[in-house]
């Protein structure tokens, strides 16, 4: 059989036998039994999942819809009904029922941790990513095996909140980084991933119209099971997508514990967790615009506390140049779709007396800090509310969507250079946070391909 082949990594008991702790026993991810499409109900797979709730824009949304009514963002994005305002999250609770009910959501056998795979092409080759899909041990906030880099706001958590509550389940994983690879030797985790990969057929195999393939597979063998967990326990991860969905899972488990519920599933939240050693995460930019404001203003004021170097209209030779300039401290492009300057050398005088006296050298250095601590604060931004970070909006990943953006808004395109995955890590190991919205980790997971019921 095949999981004979898998006796090497070990024979102890499986992971789900025992109690779920605090974090003291390290990193845990457990089986569980998913709940997955059955092809028989939908039109394909690739019509039914979707990318993560927070990155679906409302024409996306739209295309999502209208691929097929079981499409997995009527549950992640629930729409109002007019006829019944305010229960938009009981509403996906209905659907779920529903689409379990007709056979459309079916749940698999056996409790399985899932491999996950993602393979995509683009101009630097192929883009592999896999991991491990499971129920995430949830750990107290300031625990080292569980590490956040951002900071989250409460109306996304009060919004998840409410749909995880309604619907009883974990609709889609957040994404979660670990280091297992040491002097050239695979983790154990990761070997039996790829082994997986390369010798059994997949439950799914879902080519999107991007030309991106994801496939998935199933480990319900006891002795490769408590391999995995007897590997992940050495670990730590970095939450590096889905920081608002990780604290939603902690409010949850701290609302059934004060209701007296005792352990349950709220003691675990969906997680795909990859070795970053081996397959590396593309780490990107969110880019800011600023509507309406003028392309001089903004360099006029800049030009008071940074140095100010116009580049031409080449975006192409302007990023070339702001990765150069980001190797030697934060930098900036800013652009009105026309003319564009690079942001440098920030006065340290300004910069010391702006930035927070408790935080790091590194954190000082975050081109986001720069531009929302040192430059925002002096534009004319606001009016409204009286809070400049109102008139913000982002763009993740794509220079020429924000400068499009900037154009169709009478407004500026701030572009940021992408932090370096290390030093995310090493200020989420000193308990720092990143500023709001200066990391853009990917490939993030697809949802849709496996759901976790309560």
């Amino acid at each position: 059989m095949w999981s004979s082949s898998f006796s090497e990594y070990g024979g102890a008991p499986p992971p789900s036998d025992r109690p779920p702790g605090d974090g003291a026993g390290g990193l845990r991810l457990r089986p569980f039994r998913g709940l997955r499409y059955d092809p028989a109900h939908v039109s394909d797979l690739a019509s039914v999942t979707s990318p993560p709730y927070d990155v679906v824009g409302p024409a996306a949304m739209r295309r999502l819809m209208a691929a097929d009514p079981h499409n997995v963002v009527r549950l992640i994005l629930p729409q109002e009904d007019v006829a019944h305002p305010g229960e938009r999250y009981h509403n996906a609770a209905h659907t779920l029922r529903e689409w379990r009910g007709e056979g459309v959501l079916r749940p698999d056998p056996a409790p399985a941790l899932y491999v996950y795979e993602e393979r995509s092409s683009g101009p630097a080759g192929v883009v592999l990513q896999r991991g491990l899909i499971g129920a995430l041990d949830l750990v107290p906030p300031g625990s080292p095996v569980v590490l956040p880099h951002e900071d989250v706001f409460p109306g996304p958590v009060a919004d998840r909140l409410a749909l995880m509550t309604a619907t009883e389940a974990n609709l889609e994983p957040i994404l979660l980084l670990y280091e297992g690879e040491a002097e050239g030797r695979r983790a154990a985790a990761t070997r039996i991933v790829d082994d997986v990969a390369a010798t059994r057929p997949p439950l799914l195999s879902v080519d999107t119209a991007d030309g991106t393939r994801y496939r998935l597979w199933a480990v319900t063998e006891p002795g490769t099971l408590a391999s995995i967990d007897a590997d992940l326990r050495l670990r730590t991860a970095l939450i590096a997508d889905g920081h608002h969905r990780y604290a939603t899972y902690l409010e949850l488990q701290r609302r059934h514990r004060e209701a007296g519920d005792g352990p349950g599933p709220w003691d675990q939240g969906l997680a795909l967790l990859v070795d970053s050693t081996v397959y590396p995460p593309r780490l990107g930019a969110i880019h800011r615009v600023l509507p309406g404001l003028r392309l001089d203003r903004t360099v006029e004021t800049a030009k008071q506390v940074l140095r100010v170097t116009e580049l031409g209209e080449d975006l192409g030779a302007a990023e070339r140049a702001l990765a150069t300039a980001a190797d030697l401290g934060p930098a900036l492009l800013i652009t009105d779709g026309t003319r564009i300057h690079l942001l440098t050398d920030p006065d340290p005088v300004a910069l010391d007396r702006a930035m927070p006296a408790e935080r790091s050298a590194l954190w000082r250095r975050i081109p986001a800090a720069m531009l929302h601590r040192l430059l925002l604060p002096s534009l004319p931004l606001g009016a409204t509310t009286g809070d400049p970070e109102d008139d913000v909006r982002l763009v993740h990943d794509d220079s020429s969507a924000a400068v499009a953006l900037a154009r169709e808004t009478d407004g500026v395109a701030v572009l940021l250079p992408p932090m370096r995955t290390a030093d995310v890590r090493a200020l989420a190991r000193d308990g720092e946070r990143v500023p709001h919205k200066s990391t853009s980790f990917g490939p993030k997971p697809r949802t849709g391909l496996v759901l976790r019921p309560f």
